[in-house]
């Protein structure tokens, strides 16, 4: 799966999680960029991207993250396993 996919998938995501059509996320999204991105809601979108893409975070993972292009370096190196 090319990295236009993924970012187009989670955009979906996003925007369901979010409540809110007009979020597109690119590598350098964080938690700053959209309003209601808070921990809890950060919990829900962790979950939903797994569903989405049928992998598992590991916790270090989820709490590392720095931005949308981390979560997609790693839902890549998932799905090439």
């Amino acid at each position: 799966m090319k990295k236009e996919e993924i970012y187009e998938r989670l955009n979906n995501v996003f925007r369901d999680i979010f409540d809110d059509d007009s979020i597109e996320v690119n590598e350098n999204t964080t938690s700053n960029d959209i309003e209601d991105w808070d921990s809890l809601e950060h919990i829900n979108l962790v979950v939903a991207v797994e569903q989405e893409f049928g992998i598992k975070f590991n916790m270090n993972e989820v709490t590392t993250m720095k931005n949308v292009g981390e979560m997609v370096d790693i839902i890549i190196s998932r799905m090439e396993k």
